[in-house]
């Protein structure tokens, strides 16, 4: 569908408001609904389902060590709307549409881990079924977010709207006059292809659990291509990538530098000026941009990563920028070099070392699957960390694509990386080398909670599991 871009402005999401608070916790009542909304001029409104009715969800702002309760409630209708395949790890006397809510990058509370991936929000008896998740927030201030995380249906909910940001504000942050207020933006860019009459397409992979589907129009914040009009001063902005499967590589056509200061876990040790920047789905990063000198033009927020579906056409265009509102006073944000202490945990005890290989398989039906060390998701516990112990996991990828990871309840350091020759590696099962072990980019040097794993090469991280004594699950993401 050819819409067209840049008539629409930058929807900002509402902040979530607290039922109440008190000294122990703050509470909040989220829930998970049906609803139509516009989102482009040229389109009728588009069926959706969000947390309070909203798509995107609404943001929580939320302080370090600051307890937070939510009460999850699922009044969403008990058949989807999008063409949804059979499940193929079913739950018995469970409906079609089942919920459970992953708040992506938290370093949770260990009764909170059980909670967050082993109780539904729905089920047949009650058919509105309600959980309250506490959140202990005692982690230095990050931009995290929220979504759908069923096994089988979270691909389905993620695409239908179910997706909000959450973050965590700390003394840190705010000590180093960041560009603040007004000025810190959250952007949460989505893909989706849309029906004539405004519907979500989602194509029907009846006969395959795993096939990847990109859309062709890009959204940000829930408006299709839109602008936002800004002063020529500086902007923070926390950039989500929240498609279930397209990468971008994000640039300025002013070909002006980004400063990025943050990644998934927080702040950077040292602020990285880019030209361009790589995010991946499920990836967080903090940028700020300075329009200082660029007063009367527009800018457009550009992509030139090629798709894995479509390799000779990418998406060009995400949004852009106006800046045409005069300056409201003097602007006193900095763009500071130095950022926050991020201690590395090469200089700790090493208790394990733990290699973990991808590799392609075929399913009894056929199916094309990815196995982590020739075993599937539901297998037995793949591996046991324990609590306040420092590991190194070597992702060995086989395949020739690139697989993404998210590890849950930790962030972990990026190391090396190192690429082999594949070809040799099918033919022979011999790991050959083609490089010296490389060193993640600056900008790679924080805390990570999820993480590309490229083809044909050895990527390895390390990770402090502490202070939990419960399960850590890991997956590639969607």
């Amino acid at each position: 569908m050819d819409l067209e871009k840049f008539v629409d402005e930058l929807p900002i999401m509402n902040r979530t408001i607290p039922i109440t608070s008190n000294k122990d916790y703050t509470y909040y009542e989220v829930q998970m609904q049906e609803f139509t909304k516009k989102l482009h001029r040229d389109l009728p409104p588009t069926r959706l389902w969000g947390y309070n009715g909203q798509y995107p969800g609404p943001t929580f702002y939320v302080q370090r060590n600051e307890r937070v309760r939510v009460h999850w409630i699922n009044h969403l209708p008990r058949t989807h709307f999008l063409p949804t395949n059979q499940p193929k790890h079913p739950i018995e006397s469970e409906p079609e549409v089942r919920t459970v809510v992953h708040l992506h990058g938290m370093s949770a509370h260990s009764k909170n881990i059980v909670a967050s991936h082993k109780k539904q929000t729905q089920s047949l008896k009650p058919f509105l079924e309600r959980k309250v998740h506490e959140y202990q927030n005692e982690q230095k201030g990050a931009t995290l977010w929220y979504h759908d995380y069923d096994m089988e249906m979270n691909r389905y909910n993620v695409y239908a709207g179910l997706s909000g940001l959450y973050i965590i504000e700390d003394s840190r942050e705010q000590s180093l006059q960041l560009p603040a207020g007004p000025y810190d933006i959250p952007l949460l860019i989505q893909d989706r292809t849309f029906n004539d009459d405004g519907s979500l397409f989602f194509p029907d992979h009846s006969n395959s659990s795993v096939a990847p589907f990109e859309g062709d129009t890009i959204l940000v914040n829930g408006k299709v291509w839109p602008y936002l009009e800004v002063e020529p001063r500086k902007y923070r902005f926390r950039i989500l990538n929240g498609s279930t499967h397209r990468a971008y590589t994000l640039y300025l056509d002013t070909n002006q530098t980004i400063y990025q200061i943050a990644s998934d876990g927080g702040l950077l040790k040292h602020t990285t000026p880019l030209k361009e920047l790589q995010i991946n789905p499920g990836e967080r990063i903090e940028v700020i941009i300075d329009f200082t000198n660029f007063e009367g033009l527009m800018i457009t927020l550009k992509n030139h990563l090629k798709s894995n579906k479509t390799p000779t056409e990418p998406i060009t265009d995400i949004m852009q920028f106006k800046v045409v509102i005069p300056i409201n006073g003097e602007d006193s944000s900095r763009i500071p070099f130095y950022l926050s202490e991020i201690p590395s945990l090469r200089n700790t005890n090493i208790q394990s070392i733990r290699h973990l290989k991808f590799n392609e398989s075929t399913h009894q039906d056929s199916r094309p699957i990815l196995l982590s060390n020739n075993r599937i998701s539901h297998n037995p516990v793949h591996k046991t960390p324990q609590t306040k112990r420092t590991e190194i996991w070597s992702f060995i990828n086989t395949t020739n694509i690139t697989h993404l990871i998210h590890a849950h309840f930790v962030q972990f350091q990026v190391l090396t990386y190192q690429p082999f020759d594949l070809i040799h590696y099918k033919e022979t099962g011999e790991m050959n080398f083609t490089a010296s072990t490389l060193l993640p980019n600056e900008n790679y040097r924080g805390l990570k909670d999820t993480l590309s794993i490229p083809e044909a090469t050895v990527t390895r991280i390390i990770a402090h599991f502490s202070p939990h004594s419960k399960l850590f699950v890991w997956r590639t993401h969607y």
